[in-house]
């Protein structure tokens, strides 16, 4: 009986003290001064290469010296993790729905499962592209994530490409625009758009060329072990 009243008395105390749950405080990357902030969009279904490709390269940045290096980091719709096509999960550096966003400089957009349908309705997607967008000095994409620049009119009045397999489709749904073949990448103003894959690397590698020469980016692709000769890849640089 006493045991039964001590029982009791735990479960008293314990419901008039419920435990209080810790609210932990969200942790900003540190971005580093005098350095391009390069945002890589997210969101679940992205795949895996058209996002770490992009972001090994300009990563590595940050062990070549003498140049203003690169602050990489990913933004998505949400606080919670992401999961990529290939089931691995991320979660994102900023909410770009409410936290308060650092400037951009490049905006990446890799490619993500559903870049040719649901993702195009997505009007807060398409919203955050088209402002950064405004202000960002290049906004690349990988594979797919052409589309999203076309739904965002951010490819009206200039070339582009994507996945190989997906230029027919891009060119019924986006008829208006200069969608190529036969090129891995296309520079055209501040936008650089590529086949995606493997070729990613190639896109992200030309960039870093182009702001920082051919040596660094030769440095850059050795430390990754890729051969880098811009000359033996097909591409198209609009003036």
């Amino acid at each position: 009986m006493k045991y039964i009243s001590y029982l009791l008395l735990i479960v008293i105390l314990v419901n008039c003290n419920p435990i209080k749950k810790e609210v932990v405080k969200k942790e900003f990357p540190k971005l580093e001064a005098d350095r391009y902030n390069v945002a890589f969009l997210i969101m679940d279904g992205t795949f895996n290469t058209e996002l770490t490709a992009p972001f090994d390269i300009f990563q590595h940045t940050i062990f070549r010296k003498g140049i203003k290096a690169m602050n990489v980091f990913t933004v998505a719709d949400t606080d919670d993790f992401i999961t990529t096509f290939e089931g691995m999960k991320i979660i994102p550096d900023f909410n770009y729905l409410k936290d308060s966003l650092p400037k951009i400089d490049i905006l990446v957009v890799p490619s993500a499962e559903h870049h040719l349908d649901t993702d195009l309705e997505n009007k807060n997607l398409i919203k955050f592209v088209k402002e950064v967008a405004l202000n960002a000095q290049y906004v690349t994409s990988h594979c797919d994530g052409a589309f999203i620049l076309a739904k965002a009119d951010l490819l009206n009045g200039k070339v582009s490409t994507t996945f190989p397999s997906d230029i027919d489709k891009m060119r019924e749904m986006f008829p208006d625009l200069d969608i190529r073949k036969e090129v891995l990448f296309v520079h055209d103003g501040k936008f650089i758009t590529s086949a995606g894959g493997a070729k990613s690397f190639e896109a992200a590698l030309y960039l870093c060329e182009y702001l920082y020469g051919k040596e660094i980016a030769k440095k850059l692709a050795g430390g990754l072990v890729i051969d880098w000769n811009l000359d033996k890849v097909p591409h198209l640089i609009m003036k």
